[in-house]
């Protein structure tokens, strides 16, 4: 059966981008279905035959699908209705219409889709499932159908019915293995550049990462995703700073890297923070695994490592000091995500 199929644009990729999208509100309409024919055989032979109107054809469905492509949602940025084809309306000689094409509305994986009339939601996981989410109307009924032994000469023919119409909200959390989280300038964005092939914008000023970074590691015979969300401040539940608006990015998440530079006088204080405004937003996420990086220890000498790694035992969590520029400790790191 053909399809038309909603898509984003060819010319993005996952790292060659402009901003996210994450969440849309689109309305889709599935086709009509198609007016059934009133019509009488009419030839050279046959001057008064008898009815021979056609049945319309159904409307087009509307299915969605999965998609592996955080860009999923930048196409309906600006195109906010989609509309299936409708069906065609009944033809002479009992010729049937032609159903509407169905259309196919593809969409990241990690989309959850809540219809917005009744509250019903579906999560997106994979690329093979296609799922009808409206329905195409029913063609009419052609005159043909109506003849009887009491009406030779039926007049009447149905119209089609309307196909399903809904809003759907659509919002994107991110299938990502490990997640980093960390205050601004923390360097989460630095280590994914090395430990993956994204490419996100770096500058040693904070808020550099305006939106979620992912990128692939490549283990022995499989991968991981690594997602980079932006950092937090304190009072970031209040909306100070970027606010919390992508650590819905992090639920899906197995790990957390909390990512905290040597730079900060008081590196417990700095992991509080995080935590506390994780905990306001869901506390669930303080049950997941953390692995603390002490980070930018190039820029710190013997005696401050160990005084600063002596504070964050206190946490009780496996704690890694790193270095961007030390192979060793990117190796140290590699071996731990891959276990």
């Amino acid at each position: 059966m053909v399809q038309k199929s909603i898509t984003p644009s060819q010319g993005y990729s996952w790292y060659n981008r402009s901003m996210l999208i994450d969440t849309v509100t689109i309305t889709v309409e599935a086709g009509k279905g198609g007016n059934g024919r009133v019509s009488f055989r009419r030839n050279a032979q046959t001057a008064r035959g008898g009815p021979d109107g056609g049945n319309g054809g159904n409307g087009g469905n509307i299915f969605i699908q999965g998609i592996n492509d955080i860009l999923g949602l930048q196409n309906f940025q600006f195109k906010k209705e989609i509309k299936a084809e409708e069906g065609v309306p009944g033809g002479k000689s009992k010729l049937f219409g032609r159903k509407g094409e169905d259309t196919t509305i593809r969409v990241p994986l990690g989309t959850i889709v809540t219809n917005v009339e009744t509250g019903e939601q579906l999560e997106i996981t994979n690329e093979s499932d296609s799922i009808l989410i409206a329905k195409g109307g029913v063609g009419g009924r052609g005159n043909d159908e109506f003849k009887s032994a009491t009406n030779q000469t039926p007049r009447t023919a149905e119209k089609g019915t309307l196909g399903e119409k809904k809003t759907l909200h659509l919002e994107l959390k991110l299938i990502a293995d490990v997640g980093f989280i960390g205050l601004p300038n923390a360097g989460k964005s630095s280590l994914l550049s090395v430990l993956t092939n994204a490419h996100p914008k770096i500058a040693n000023y904070a808020f550099t990462t305006l939106e979620p970074n992912i990128g692939m590691m490549m283990g022995k015979g499989h991968q991981i995703a690594l997602a980079d969300i932006p950092g937090l401040i304190e009072g970031a539940h209040t909306g100070k700073g970027l606010g919390i608006q992508f650590l819905k990015h992090i639920e899906k998440t197995h790990l957390l890297l909390h990512c905290i530079s040597v730079e900060n006088e008081d590196v417990f204080a700095a992991y509080k923070t995080v935590r506390e405004e994780l905990e306001k937003y869901n506390s669930a996420l303080l049950e997941k695994e953390e692995i603390i990086l002490l980070t930018k220890v190039d820029l710190a000498d013997i005696k401050q490592i160990k005084k600063q790694l002596k504070q964050l035992n206190k946490t009780g969590k496996v704690i890694l000091p790193l270095s961007i520029y030390n192979d060793n400790d990117l190796a140290a790191l590699k071996t731990l995500l891959l276990q």
